[in-house]
């Protein structure tokens, strides 16, 4: 019997450094791959560095990929501020510039200069200035012997002091968020644009062919996408919408 237990134990402890060994997917934060996964990442055929994706001093992947609407991502594909998303994504503008007589949704839109583009009133992108890690200021206080709600409120007031401080620029924001099952935080400035316009969509036939259950499948073939454009103000810095931004 007791044979049979050690066998046993040995089983599992196989069994679960077999799952552990494999269980390299997820979503990681960009300041950590260099540390965490770079080495990996490579090993598996990566060509560019862990900077090449998230540098906060130089231009890196990061400075291409935003927050689109704050439901979405997007890419930015061109050094005139055109940005590239899912269809789904771009959806609710091109259904609300569509009219009878434009049908967009129905038959697509492709504007042929900057002046056809259309203005979306509320959209905006955002992209990730850097990430800061502040846990140790983020729990400064939280001891073991603290209620749940004492420790929220404690790292509560330390969350606003780290926003209040940050070093940032006037037009850019901050955002601290806990990660690890709260163990761990990290600050994100970030810069929001709001003068987006539309640039192009195919019809929905192309565009939402497949829906939800290709939008899991690969390869796919498919025209699931939008474009769109970024414009700024004369300083290239966030703006409200101007018939002249840039």
């Amino acid at each position: 019997m007791k044979n049979f237990k050690k066998h046993l134990l040995f089983f599992f402890i196989s069994f679960l450094t077999s799952i552990i060994s494999f269980a390299n997917e997820g979503m990681w934060l960009p300041l950590l791959l260099e540390k965490l996964n770079e080495k990996e990442m490579k090993s598996l055929g990566m060509k560019i560095s862990a900077k090449d994706i998230y540098n906060i001093n130089g231009g890196s992947l990061k400075d291409a990929i935003v927050s689109f609407g704050g439901f979405c991502t997007g890419e930015v594909i061109s050094s005139k501020g055109l940005v590239l998303t899912n269809h789904h994504c771009g959806f609710d503008e091109i259904q609300n510039h569509s009219t009878l007589d434009h049908n967009y949704i129905r038959d697509g839109f492709w504007s042929k200069d900057n002046g056809e583009e259309i203005p979306c009133d509320g959209l905006f992108v955002t992209f990730i200035v850097r990430i800061d890690d502040v846990s140790r200021q983020a729990l400064a206080g939280v001891t073991a012997s603290m209620s749940e709600s004492e420790r929220q409120s404690m790292i509560d007031k330390n969350i606003a002091e780290l926003r209040k401080n940050a070093k940032k620029e006037s037009y850019q924001d901050s955002f601290v968020r806990g990660f690890f099952e709260g163990n761990q935080y990290y600050l994100f400035v970030t810069e929001t644009y709001r003068d987006i316009r539309l640039v192009g969509a195919p019809p929905s036939a192309i565009g939402n062919f497949g829906k939800d259950t290709d939008n899991w499948m690969w390869p796919r073939h498919t025209g699931d996408f939008s474009m769109f454009r970024i414009y700024a103000g004369k300083d290239n810095r966030p703006a409200e919408y101007a018939a002249d931004n840039i």
